[in-house]
């Protein structure tokens, strides 16, 4: 079982430690993907032996993943494979903003996508419902509905993507890492799964990345997608909190988290990796000295690739 601790087999960058400092997240630049595929496609990563290059990854955008009825589509990164036989382990990549805004193709999820494309994953960076914060609808837990519902579409759509079904994972920044980590968790015992659509299909995933999300909202702040503030309705924000459903049954679970974030403050992990750990839930959490809300797969302070990869290939990679 992984510590909730800087230490073992998937912690070996340096600096990290694990350290407590103590609200909404701001809005990345979006980035054009070309662009970002271009710069990428300069370099070739040789971890493990591997050296694929960028340009290497194909994208298709806008898929639709919910029904000609939604707004909200999924971008495709699909690395090339060598035959018609091979099959690829999957990650479904969840944009943050708060649950009321973000995009699939800002930076930190196209930084993502293209590294866990390049190391021989499908990925599939989803849009899901999100909050008008001048509203009234409760989108919660449909947001979360998106997201099992993105995990059951690419079972659904596994030999045209060549995808391992039984081995998916999930990452995600901010909300997307407390989605994320809803993904890991909950399951049809707590009612969280939709009915529909796809329905025949398993929305579990076998392993999840949390990047600085939230993980027990009731002592943390009010949140739109609610409608009601905790003093209303505490029940509602323990039932969307994933500290909540952790239990011996989860996978395992990998949350980041850096000491400078105003935003959801390192707590929050913390929280979380003693729930996970009280479980005997496999996990390891990872403070980024000096780490801000909203850093990627290489943030300034270390480059996180290696303990991600890592991961993944561990839990999702047959033959890593």
């Amino acid at each position: 079982m992984f510590q909730s601790v800087a230490a073992g087999p998937l912690a070996r960058s340096p600096g990290c430690q694990t350290v407590s400092t103590h609200k909404r997240e701001t809005t990345s630049r979006q980035y054009s993907v070309n662009r970002i595929v271009f710069l990428a496609a300069a370099c070739v990563l040789l971890w493990g032996g591997a050296s694929v290059g960028a340009d290497e990854i194909r994208i298709e955008h806008d898929v639709n993943y919910l029904g000609a009825d939604r707004k909200e589509k999924a971008d495709l990164y699909l690395p090339t494979p060598h035959s018609m036989s091979q099959r690829f382990p999957g990650v479904i990549i969840i944009h943050g903003g708060g649950w009321s805004g973000g995009d699939k193709r800002q930076l930190r999820e196209v930084n993502i996508s293209t590294n866990l494309a390049r190391r021989g994953y499908v990925c599939m960076s989803i849009n899901y419902l999100l909050a008008d914060p001048r509203g009234t609808d409760i989108t919660w837990p449909r947001n979360l509905y998106d997201c099992k519902s993105a995990v059951r579409w690419l079972r659904r759509n596994a030999a045209r993507f060549q995808v391992d079904p039984g081995h998916i994972g999930a990452i995600g920044g901010s909300a997307g890492g407390h989605l994320s980590a809803m993904l890991a968790l909950t399951g049809a015992k707590d009612g969280l799964d939709p009915q529909e659509p796809y329905g025949e299909f398993s929305c579990g995933v076998q392993a999840a990345v949390d990047l600085y999300g939230p993980a027990d909202l009731l002592n943390w702040q009010d949140l739109s997608m609610l409608r009601k503030k905790r003093s209303e309705a505490p029940e509602a924000y323990i039932k969307a909190s994933p500290l909540t459903y952790a239990d011996k049954t989860d996978p395992p679970l990998l949350i980041f988290h850096g000491t400078a974030d105003t935003i959801v403050p390192a707590q929050q992990s913390e929280l979380l990796a003693s729930a996970l750990e009280k479980a005997g839930v496999p996990h390891q959490l990872v403070i980024v000295p000096g780490g801000v809300h909203g850093f990627h797969l290489e943030p300034k302070q270390q480059d996180l690739r290696p303990l991600v990869l890592g991961f993944f290939d561990k839990y999702l990679k047959a033959n890593p």
